[in-house]
Parts: C-alpha cells; sequence; structure tokens
C-alpha cells in the first residue's frame, strides 16, 4: 500500500513538473529550519501558522492553487435578485425553500444564501437590531430542521465569519450593513466552490486501475469521481445500495451517464467484496470535533471492514459541514428517522430501528478532503478552533 499513501504522493508531485495548473497540484518547497523558527506574524501563534507540515497533507500554497484553478474554469453561481414585496413580509423560510430549488445548491449553502438576503432586506436602522434580525432567522432556519448537522453549522459559521469584524464598531451603519453585505457573498461565494475545490484536492489520491467503493449519494464524492472520470482516469467504482433510501442506485446511475464502470452491491456484500477494494470514498452530513463523521447509516461498518483490511478510508466534506459536537458513541446523535420498506408486512411487535445515520470514529478515517486542505483527523479539533474564534 506504500505506493498509495499520502507522502508517496507528495515525494512524487514533488518530483514532477507539471505547468497546467488547471489539471493538477504541486505542493510548495519544503521550509528549512531557519525560516521555521521565526514567526513571522507573532500576533497567531507559531503552531497554528505551521499546523499544516505537522498534521494536514495539503499546505496553503498548495490549497491556493487549486483555488485559483477553480476560479479559472467556474462559472459564476446564479444569483436572484430579492424581492421585497411590501405587501407580504421577508420570510427567510421561504427564501431558504427558494434557493433549495436549484438542484446542485447544498442545504447549508442555501442557508448561507438566505441569511444573507436577511441583511439586504433588512429595514434596520442599527446594528444591533441587525445583529437580533440575523440571530433569529438563524434560528428559524436552524428549527426548520434540527436534525441537519450541515444547516445547523452552516448558520452557526455564517454567524461567525459575517459578523466577526471589528470595523463594524468605527463605521457609520450604512457602511456597515455594506460591509456585512459585501462579507455574507463572500462566505456564500467560498461555500459555493466548495465542492470543486475538494474535487481538485483528491485527484492526485485517485490512480489509473484503482477500484473505489461508494456508499449512498454525496454530492461531493460525485464531483471528485466526475472530475477524475474528466481527466481520462481508469477506475471503477462500487456502488453499495444505501438501504434505507437507496441512495446508491441514484449514483450508480449518474456514473454509469460518465461511462464509468460501475458494480452496484448490496450493503450486506461489503466484507465481502472489500478485498477487490483500493480505497473508500464517503460523504459526510457532519465533521464533529473529534474529527469523526456523522454520516448516512452503514459508514461505520464500512470503516471497520475497511480499517481491518488495511484499506484507507477517504472523507470528502465541505467546511461548513464542521460542527461543534462530540459524540461518544452512536447513542449520542440526535435521532434521524426514515420511514423503512421491507417489501413485506411487519408485525407491530417487532421493533424496526430507523435511524438514517451513524457516528464513525476518527480511528477508522484517513484523510479529510476539505475546502481548507486534505487533513488528518486529528486536525479537525484546530481547524474548528480557527472557524469559531
Amino acid at each position: 500500500m506504500w505506493w498509495r499513501s499520502a507522502s508517496f504522493i507528495l515525494d512524487r508531485q514533488q518530483q514532477n513538473d507539471r505547468p497546467d495548473s488547471s489539471l493538477s497540484i504541486s505542493p510548495p518547497p519544503l521550509e528549512t529550519e531557519s525560516s521555521m523558527g521565526e514567526n513571522p506574524n507573532p500576533k497567531i501563534s507559531a503552531y497554528y501558522q505551521t499546523r499544516a507540515a505537522h498534521h494536514g497533507v495539503v499546505t496553503s500554497d498548495w490549497l491556493a492553487q487549486a483555488q485559483a484553478a477553480i476560479g479559472q474554469d467556474s462559472e459564476p453561481e446564479p444569483h436572484p435578485q430579492v424581492r421585497v414585496d411590501p405587501d407580504k413580509p421577508f420570510s427567510v423560510i421561504d427564501e431558504f425553500n427558494n434557493w433549495r430549488k436549484q438542484p446542485h445548491l447544498a442545504e447549508a449553502v442555501a442557508a448561507i444564501r438566505a441569511l444573507a438576503a436577511v441583511i439586504m432586506s433588512s429595514q434596520a436602522s442599527t446594528m444591533m437590531q441587525l445583529e437580533i434580525e440575523l440571530k433569529n432567522a438563524s434560528d428559524s432556519l436552524k428549527s426548520w430542521d434540527t436534525t441537519s448537522i450541515s444547516l445547523t453549522a452552516g448558520c452557526d459559521l455564517f454567524m461567525r465569519y459575517v459578523t466577526r469584524t471589528s470595523a463594524l464598531e468605527y463605521e457609520d451603519f450604512n457602511s456597515a450593513k455594506s460591509r456585512l453585505i459585501e462579507r455574507a457573498d463572500k462566505f456564500g461565494e467560498i461555500s459555493y466552490k466548495a465542492r470543486k475545490i475538494i474535487a481538485m484536492l483528491s485527484q492526485e489520491f485517485i490512480f489509473d486501475g484503482c477500484t473505489i467503493l461508494v456508499h449512498g449519494y454525496s454530492r461531493v464524492v460525485f464531483e471528485v469521481l466526475k472530475l477524475a472520470a474528466q481527466n481520462k482516469k481508469l477506475f471503477r467504482v462500487f456502488c453499495t445500495e444505501g438501504r434505507p433510501d437507496r441512495t446508491g442506485l441514484r449514483l450508480s446511475n449518474e456514473l454509469a451517464k460518465l461511462d464509468v464502470p460501475v458494480k452496484l452491491l448490496i450493503d450486506s456484500a461489503v466484507a465481502y467484496s472489500m478485498d477487490e477494494v483500493d480505497m473508500v470514498f464517503v460523504g459526510a452530513d457532519g465533521v464533529v470535533e473529534s474529527g469523526g463523521i456523522i454520516n448516512m447509516m452503514g459508514t461505520y461498518q464500512i470503516a471497520l471492514v475497511a480499517h481491518s483490511m488495511n484499506k484507507p478510508v477517504y472523507v470528502a466534506a465541505e467546511s461548513y459541514k464542521f460542527a461543534r459536537l462530540y459524540p461518544l458513541d452512536q447513542k449520542d446523535l440526535a435521532p434521524a428517522l426514515r420511514p423503512i420498506d421491507f417489501g413485506v408486512p411487519i408485525p407491530s411487535k417487532v421493533e424496526v430501528e430507523r435511524s438514517a445515520r451513524d457516528y464513525t470514529p476518527p480511528q477508522y478515517l484517513t484523510l479529510l478532503f476539505t475546502d481548507l486542505g486534505v487533513l488528518t483527523p486529528s486536525v479537525v479539533s484546530d481547524e474548528l478552533i480557527q472557524l469559531y474564534l
């Protein structure tokens, strides 16, 4: 497995000089001991400035190249105008549902865009009133689906990112409001591009001839595989059925349209097929403080099987899914129940487990591909500290 390790990939990239940054990303040169000994910014801990070299696989320079490549190639996100109807008060839920109609937009990004619309539509005359409006709108969105981890984390991160600027204390209200709108749009743009940045960063870990096991339907995992197919990489994919909602069937259909060789597995056939697999790629509903993930039911057992057979487990998740949660076991999760159709009548005396997600501890995960870089699970808590400071 050494030729598929992260360190080998980094060493190989240092030897290969590829001028086309839109197709590949080359890591920056390593720092010398003398340069690492100096703290260029004494206001920030030297540990946080150098943590990528100790824990993360991708440094900030490498990540900047991916972001630049995405900026050159991607189309601008559609941005509908906020319509203020004097006969009907603005509703953040209606705005949220309007954004959710876009099929490729994540629920958390729709919430971020809806909160930005709150600022633009606000009739507040002071910063205190505006912050109260934002807080109430955020609480309304989080209560819309209390089981959605990404929705709650996205709202919390929006509030921290948009309102966390000391310049607001020294500006007049109109200037401060314009600054908030600017930061809100910037945060929405970053969140919208996160999926493409993750897809770019993950390409060096997918090699010709590999077999990838995926579980359920994750839009960011699909973006990773789609880009790999567009880059003419030769690989095949094992898709689990993804009970209880069978979202794996949808992913297998989408991959078949891209002419990617796909094999559909029933969920109970994971261990049977694991010896043919080179890596596991899964998405996440949420990334918790321990570095573990909360994802659709079955992810935990797949990670257990992969770990026992020395197969790497990669997680693709946007940074707006980083949540301030620390579950210790499966029962610490808020229940997210889903109806299950067994195809036959079930007696009322039979209890049915209807939980739709489980928790995978960090020791069973290899790397997390995020728009903040490619991280080991141990660095997630550091990133959460930086996000919520």
